[in-house]
């Protein structure tokens, strides 16, 4: 067998290089090509999980609205993103179903409050856009303290809940200062430091000056070191015996 003359040897390598490059480049070009036939065009988009605050169909449309390509060339994510700008859609997911079917998961926002003057929040403390008529309590603060304002509005119902009142509205100013209305009417000032001590202060001797729910004060004002101050709808002294 004669052998190669090393003088050749680059030669022979770069042709090889070429020639697996150009089958490589041939292989992708015939892949391409098949999986861009209508063969595999997408047919359907099926929705898999309830949905409540949308429709079935309007999951649909924004989908089929946003589908560009086959069943292999869908861009997936561009699907997601657009179902995700829905009002009331919290989370998405799109999945393929072969042969000619995209699947999409909904998870909805469930609201848990009004957020400033606008907009909604989730029990995460998330805010969203969406319309809605429920009867819900109203939280305001600062654009980034949505979650904050939550997770405090939590933890003052539960200190709430043994006296048989809830939170209607929770308000956190720019000071980081709290004040809160019960659904009673009752307005109560915390302020800036440890609200959920000077609260428990104040519920602990509540069930003592006050018989009933309905028989609450109009005004407290926590912010005192060793007390607090209280104003009586209609001026009333708090201490004096109901006339009957």
């Amino acid at each position: 067998m004669t052998p190669v003359d090393n003088t050749f040897q680059p030669l022979i390598q770069v042709a090889r290089v070429l020639t697996w490059g150009a089958l490589a480049l041939l292989a992708y070009g015939v892949s391409a090509w098949t999986v861009s036939q209508p063969w595999f065009a997408l047919r359907s988009i099926e929705v898999v999980t309830p949905v409540k605050h949308v429709t079935e169909t309007q999951v649909r449309l924004v989908a089929e609205r946003h589908v560009r390509g086959t069943f292999f060339t869908v861009d997936l994510d561009r699907v997601r993103e657009g179902l995700e700008k829905l009002p009331w859609v919290r989370e998405a997911r799109v999945e393929r179903h072969w042969p000619d079917t995209l699947v999409v998961s909904i998870s909805e926002h469930v609201p848990l409050a009004r957020w400033n003057q606008d907009a909604l929040v989730n029990q995460h403390g998330e805010v969203f856009a969406a319309a809605s008529n429920q009867d819900l309590p109203r939280f305001s603060g600062p654009e980034d303290s949505s979650v904050e304002v939550t997770q405090a509005w939590q933890r003052f119902q539960a200190q709430l809940a043994p006296l048989g009142h809830a939170v209607s509205e929770l308000q956190l100013s720019s000071r980081r200062a709290w004040q809160l209305r019960l659904d009673s009417g009752t307005r109560i000032v915390l302020g800036r430091d440890e609200p959920e001590k000077r609260l428990a202060r104040f519920t602990a001797i509540y069930p003592r000056l006050f018989s009933a729910p309905a028989s609450g004060p109009a005004y407290v004002d926590l912010r005192y070191v060793d007390g607090f101050a209280i104003r009586m709808p209609d001026g009333a002294n708090p201490f004096e015996p109901s006339k009957s």
